[in-house]
């Protein structure tokens, strides 16, 4: 009975409630009966959630912390509201106390965005669930907790649950958004994550992203976690540097794609993924990929990426286990290695590279196990190369070293799609053990240069070297005099482009943009650069969204200046020169949309063979023709939608002329995106013929 009249007393100091006054803790003490530690206990808490007010527990205590003379506090001690808990748990992590541990009180600490400050430890009583306020969370950023530019934080969960409404933010009133995390980290440093439950945000359990430009996150440990029911991603890892994940699941994500277990994912060439190790994770159940890394936007300018993974395991219903994708001839650099994983389940091939030039960044699987199980398709492979259009960089830097691959069936052990044409597949290396029953002897497969052509699938087309514009010098196929204003037909570039206008010394050229939407992507002012033949880089006015602009520059010295628009998502029009002016091929094709009408290009005398090759995309078709100088059609598609390259042969008469292209709707399929490469010739278009620019001969 000692221990009872103990616990009374303990609970009632503890609690500190203002329905109950000091009589009350005597009487509780002194009966040393069990029937009145229940009655007490049942007073307090029906007390408190009768009126669901805040409950200040320990105002001395609270005090003590305030002073300096505590260390450690309990979140309790500033009170507690069992509708919304929000300013006692913020004030007890802003109280200055280095660590805080958030009591288990029988019921959930319901709460808005909980920001955590610099230099303390978080303690989660087992059983603690801490859970987003319903009706709360409007905002398509809000999330449940938030670690912006802070260092030294722990969050120590011993088995504590963080979780969200994910339903909830999938239907109004709320706005469909991914970005309601349950802990977003930003640009802080020296964090620490374990033993918790993040479950049913309305974007990632943890989001590990920059709040402010060019800062990292740095030191950052993630531990004995589950992410439970995500919207978007167990974990997305936009930027980070020494980042350590270990023994953690990421299962069951649905809402909004990617959909992935774990997503390694920069929005900038600034971000980093530098000596990021995982250990012993489990990706299991997702709707999209288990391990996905989405690097278009690393550059020969990003720090070199480091990412391990070591004894990870991929499996159930993940739509794959492993995939990687970066920019057609992506100049990133550095290694993602896989070590003793498992990569198991799944309803797409196992593992997918998508535009991983044989340079740069290697990827390595080394003593990995592949586990394939039974499937409707008999053409999946269980390993899949894809170059997509556009690509022409050839595919590679892969090694596979000891993996096994247990296969039900006689599917294809390895695809090379090349949706482009003209990629090929080098330094491709390693060996595969295949055990497709286990009564049949492995077979040992070593991937040489003959085994990876058999792997290949897909149209061939001619290669061409890119043509080498800063060889030769350029003038207009037409001399001017006076300059003029000029109308172009406007032909609307999708994501920005590069217009190349030249200009006499001393002269002053203006031009006019149009910027317009496409569908309901944001967007900022038009970014305008121009550089002169020099190199020399002016930045001009940019143009307002859904604006056009009057744009000018004064020509230094004589010869091509290029003008580049970066539109984002969005289209841009040159409408008018005073200048002749063309469109330039950078290598990736020029992106049209929505455009039709003619363009023109030149042959230059002597030419031998030189090709068109046009891509719609996805379902998105277009009709082109290719007229000669004499307007004779020379090449003709109904419906283009994936490549398709015409390669020419001019007569000697068909050369130092303009050739057109002429670019109509198809008669079924829907049009909208489309690309146009010049291979072998300048890759100059323009939809005037008297403002096209042709190389000097």
């Amino acid at each position: 009975m000692d221990a009872v009249r103990a616990s009374a007393v303990a609970f009632v100091n503890r609690v500190n409630l203002s329905y109950f006054d000091l009589a009350a803790r005597r009487i509780a003490v002194s009966c040393g009966q069990l029937i009145v530690y229940l009655v007490v206990w049942s007073i307090v808490w029906i007390g408190a959630s009768s009126t669901g007010s805040a409950q200040h527990a320990d105002p001395a205590a609270v005090a003590r912390v305030r002073s300096g003379e505590l260390a450690e506090a309990h979140a309790s001690w500033w009170g507690f509201d069992k509708d919304d808990a929000t300013p006692f748990l913020q004030a007890a992590l802003d109280s200055g106390a280095r660590r805080v541990v958030v009591d288990d009180l029988g019921m959930p600490w319901i709460v808005r965005t909980i920001r955590v400050p610099s230099n303390v430890e978080v303690v989660f009583e087992q059983g603690v669930i801490v859970a987003a306020k319903r009706g709360e969370f409007r905002g398509t950023g809000d999330c449940l907790f938030r670690i912006d530019g802070q260092d030294r934080v722990k969050l120590i969960g011993n088995g504590a649950t963080l979780r969200m409404h994910r339903d909830d933010y999938d239907k109004p009133p709320y706005k469909k958004a991914e970005w309601r995390h349950v802990l977003s980290i930003n640009s802080s440093t020296n964090i620490d994550v374990r033993g918790l439950t993040l479950a049913e945000s309305g974007g990632d359990g943890i989001y590990l992203g920059v709040s402010k430009a060019g800062v990292t996150n740095k030191n950052i440990r993630i531990k004995d976690v589950i992410c439970d029911r995500n919207y978007r991603q167990g974990i997305s890892v936009i930027s980070a540097e020494d980042l350590l994940i270990e023994d953690t699941v990421m299962r069951d994500t649905d809402g909004t794609a990617p959909r992935a277990g774990i997503d390694f994912e920069p929005n900038h060439e600034s971000e980093r993924l530098v000596n990021c190790v995982m250990r012993n994770c489990i990706v299991e159940n997702n709707a999209g990929v288990g391990f996905a890394f989405y690097l278009p936007n690393l550059t020969a300018k990003s720090a070199p990426i480091s990412i391990q993974l070591e004894n990870c395991t991929a499996r159930g219903t993940n739509r794959a286990s492993f995939a990687l994708t970066l920019a057609r001839g992506s100049s990133a650099t550095g290694s993602i290695d896989l070590m003793r994983c498992t990569l198991a389940g799944g309803n797409g091939p196992a593992i997918t590279v998508r535009n991983k030039p044989v340079t740069g960044c290697r990827i390595r699987f080394a003593d990995c196990m592949i586990r394939r199980p039974a499937a409707e398709n008999p053409e999946l492979p269980a390993i899949l190369l894809q170059a997509g259009p556009g690509q022409t960089v050839d595919m590679g830097g892969i090694a596979f070293d000891r993996c096994q691959l247990i296969e039900i069936g006689a599917r294809p052990i390895m695809r090379f799609q090349d949706r482009s044409g003209e990629c090929g597949l080098s330094d491709v290396t390693g060996s595969l053990t295949v055990v497709r029953k286990q009564s049949e002897r492995p077979l040992e497969i070593k991937i040489t240069p003959a085994w990876l052509e058999s792997a290949r699938i897909g149209k061939r087309y001619r290669r061409f070297p890119p043509y080498p514009m800063h060889d030769h010098a350029f003038a207009p196929v037409r001399l001017y005099g006076a300059p003029r204003r000029m109308a172009l037909t406007p032909f609307s570039l999708r994501h920005g482009g590069t217009f190349v206008l030249y200009a006499r010394q001393q002269e002053t050229v203006a031009f006019t943009l149009k910027y317009f939407p496409v569908g309901r992507y944001a967007a900022t002012p038009l970014k305008v650069v121009c550089t002169a033949p020099s190199g020399k880089k002016q930045v001009l006015p940019g143009v307002p969204f859904q604006q056009q602009g009057e744009l000018s520059f004064h020509a230094t010295e004589t010869g091509l200046y290029r003008v580049t628009c970066d539109c984002g998502a969005n289209r841009v029009q040159l409408t008018a020169s005073t200048h002749p002016a063309s469109i330039l091929d950078d290598g990736h094709g020029i992106h049209f949309i929505s455009s039709t009408g003619d363009l023109f290009f030149y042959v230059p005398t002597g030419t031998k063979t030189f090709a068109v090759k046009i891509m719609g995309e996805g379902q998105e078709a277009i009709a082109a023709t290719l007229l000669d100088p004499a307007g004779h059609d020379a090449w003709h598609q109904a419906e283009i939608t994936m490549p398709e390259q015409f390669v020419a042969n001019p007569a000697a008469e068909q050369t130092g002329r303009v050739w057109r292209i002429h670019l109509s709707r198809p008669a079924k399929l829907p049009m909208e995106d489309y690309t146009i490469w010049l291979q072998g010739i300048p890759p100059l278009v323009s939809s005037n013929s008297d403002m096209l620019l042709k190389p000097v001969e």
